[in-house]
């Protein structure tokens, strides 16, 4: 409070409905004053942050992850809405899947417009009945993302229609697949799909990926549209006349674009093999990977089980990378990529784990943790020479858990894995 009252002496604007309180009755009284009077602000609220008013018990309780304990935030409910559902259109993403959105009448919802909303996939839009030409009811999920709750049944003329999910890709014509026991269907348009080009080729480029700076997703649609990029090794063989005949590509900004994709050629396999959209590999996935095989010739060649083999690596995703390697149209893609010049650089060998204390043990953590951060409890883990994986397999030996652990719990018995939580993994460690 009294950084706060500092600031405002040197000028800085401090919210003026800023409150110091005593106790939680008052904070609670707070906070629901609030939510009736949110409409009176001259901008949008979607609750009230509660903070410990004491640096030193702030540093005492730290940090879970990214979240300060010794701050919270009360939500208010989300604001609804209902509007006429026009249509349902489908978006195409980088591995095929057909994600299907709502073309809404034009409604306000807390103040912003909303025209477009998430349905999720096709199960839970007959799961919650809702057809073309419903009235529906609509809300802004935590305030920002549109998502339609359902149908207003009551409201319905007969003339709406059931959604069915199309036989071919609205894009590329393609056949649509939905695999057994998966939520999504699939274009199998693949790379001749110009949607999934697209996609690929942001995600190729993005800032966790290959972090190519200045080539985003108004850059990749130009370059896709004026014909100069069709696959992401095409962007090494980009000139300088090319970026400036686009629109609003001044030659230092083309200059500086060239100059960042020449950077990307040298980053390294775990980062490279995550940029290449790889079905089901992640980075942490893409890291398990380089370390285990050691070079992009080893995995392009590997056998399903010798990717299996890899610790945190289980047979779904052993499969997918294996038969992404044997697409001959994937193994051209990264061919024109080394030749290019992108390195693949193997990752630097990891220091042997003989003789510390969780040598050879394969660890999952999972759940919102109380005392460290995920990142602490992994780094931990290594650093004691044990393994750590996104995914629970029969290699697994113990299973980290926090609070809501999901899924994860459960497999983790199914395959026999030890279930700790942070107190024990505490113990075990010390």
């Amino acid at each position: 409070w009294q950084v706060l009252e500092h600031f405002a002496r040197m000028g800085f604007k401090v919210n003026p409905a800023n409150r110091r309180l005593q106790t939680l009755d008052e904070v609670l009284e707070h906070c629901a004053a609030w939510e009736h009077r949110r409409e009176s602000l001259g901008y949008e609220i979607d609750g009230v942050v509660i903070k410990v008013d004491d640096l030193d018990v702030q540093a005492e309780l730290g940090m879970v992850a990214r979240e300060p304990r010794w701050a919270i935030a009360f939500k208010f409910a989300p604001t609804q809405a209902t509007t006429r559902l026009r249509d349902i259109g489908i978006n195409v993403g980088r591995t095929g899947t057909l994600n299907p959105f709502a073309v809404l009448e034009p409604v306000q919802v807390g103040g912003v417009t909303i025209r477009l909303a998430t349905l999720h996939n096709e199960d839970d839009i007959h799961r919650k009945d809702i057809r073309v030409g419903d009235t529906v009811l609509v809300q802004r999920a935590g305030e920002v993302i549109p998502q339609v709750i359902g149908p207003i049944l009551g409201k319905r003329t007969g003339e709406e229609r059931e959604f069915r999910m199309p036989a071919e890709c609205p894009v590329c014509r393609a056949p649509v697949v939905r695999p057994e026991g998966e939520a999504m269907a699939r274009c199998t348009g693949g790379a001749s799909c110009p949607a999934q080009r697209f996609e690929l080729l942001t995600h190729f480029v993005s800032r966790e990926a290959m972090d190519i700076e200045g080539v985003g997703e108004q850059l990749c649609k130009a370059l896709l549209d004026a014909g100069l990029v069709r696959d992401p090794a095409d962007l090494y063989h980009l000139a300088r006349e090319e970026l400036v005949k686009l629109e609003r590509k001044a030659e230092k900004s083309a200059e500086n674009v060239l100059r960042a994709i020449e950077a990307s050629k040298a980053r390294p396999l775990a980062r490279a093999l995550f940029a290449l959209g790889i079905r089901h590999v992640g980075q942490e996935t893409a890291e398990l990977l380089a370390h285990g095989l050691g070079s992009l010739e080893a995995l392009m060649d590997a056998p399903v089980e010798d990717i299996q083999a890899v610790e945190g690596v289980g047979p779904v995703i052993a499969a997918s990378v294996q038969a992404w390697f044997q697409e001959p149209r994937n193994r051209d893609l990264v061919t024109r990529l080394r030749e290019a010049g992108v390195t693949f650089a193997p990752p630097e060998r990891r220091a042997a784990a003989r003789g510390q204390p969780l040598e050879g043990l394969s660890f999952v953590v999972t759940g919102r943790l109380e005392r460290h951060s995920r990142a602490e409890i992994e780094a931990r883990i290594k650093a004691l020479g044990g393994q750590v994986s996104d995914s629970v397999s029969k290699k697994t030996s113990y299973l980290v858990v926090g609070q809501d652990p999901g899924s994860k719990l459960k497999k983790a018995q199914q395959a026999g894995a030890k279930v700790l939580s942070e107190e024990e993994f505490e113990r075990l460690v010390s």
